[in-house]
């Protein structure tokens, strides 16, 4: 029977430094050469995706859940409206918080995020187990893709969701408090530590988007898979029928796995795919 496997990206199919062991590559070749469907699961949007080397896909969920595609059609995309947006950009800027918007058509950031970004961005990927060197490098790469803009050239009508730099964990209860209409959500560091804040539509989750693609496929639940690595994937695995935590991953989605796989650079994702004998 074919299955239709979600995995998270940062993680679960690529690590900390933005790079997809070659054994991952290979398992998503074999599996959907073996007549499965593979779809990418992530927080990130089309644009940031774009910019990653991974293997051919049948299609993405972006945004935690904002943007379907399947075979390049898009199936759903309900992103924030512009007023959303101005009242976190305005937010953010009085706060002096680095942030991005995460659009399909590119990442776009205030300058505070280039001031903040290497240091946060170096701490996210040393905190994942990435060596000094490997996470400058990935750091630099990550603040260089952003298009920096200021005032009005920020308040955009295509954005899925907006990441900001936290310079306190109260930074990111305050914005619960502040849009209590928003999806507020936090990601970063070791385990579950928070360095980064997310604001995103309100319904918009990755268990609601798998199930609008489930629809679109007029495919059964009870044929999915989900792969992931952090708190933000454990909708997933409350719709997926069987679910897989990555050796690298926190305590919560561990705990909520039905299978616990090897860390994402030992070959983590290969070897649970063999297992589940998807090639």
């Amino acid at each position: 029977m074919s299955k239709i496997v979600f995995l998270d990206v940062d993680g679960t199919l690529i690590d900390y430094s933005a790079h997809c062991p070659a054994s991952a590559k290979e398992a998503v070749d074999k599996a959907r050469a073996n007549g499965h469907k593979v779809y990418i699961c992530t927080g990130c949007s089309k644009a940031e995706i774009e910019q990653r080397e991974l293997p051919e896909l049948d299609g993405m969920i972006g945004g935690n859940g904002a943007y379907v595609e399947d075979a390049g059609e898009v199936v759903m995309h309900q992103g924030l409206s512009r007023e959303d947006v101005k009242r976190i950009v305005d937010w953010c800027n009085e706060r002096q918080l680095g942030f991005y918007l995460e659009a399909n058509s590119g990442m776009y950031a205030n300058h505070y995020m280039k001031e903040q970004g290497p240091a946060v961005m170096f701490r996210y990927g040393t905190g994942k187990g990435a060596d000094e060197m490997t996470a400058k490098e990935a750091a630099a790469n990550f603040v260089n893709s952003f298009i920096y803009a200021e005032g009005e050239d920020l308040y955009r009508d295509d954005v899925n969701k907006i990441s900001f730099i936290l310079s306190d964990y109260q930074d990111h209860l305050d914005s619960k408090t502040e849009f209590p209409d928003l999806i507020a959500n936090t990601w970063g560091g070791k385990g579950e530590l928070a360095l980064f804040g997310d604001l995103g539509p309100a319904g918009i989750t990755k268990k609601k988007a798998i199930e609008v693609l489930l629809d679109h496929l007029n495919a059964d639940q009870k044929d999915t898979i989900s792969f992931g690595d952090a708190k933000i994937d454990l909708s997933m695995f409350e719709l997926c029928a069987y679910n897989v935590a990555m050796g690298n991953g926190g305590v919560e989605i561990k705990e909520a796995a039905d299978y616990i796989t090897d860390d994402v650079n030992e070959n983590g994702l290969y070897n649970a795919f063999e297992y589940l004998n998807l090639f």
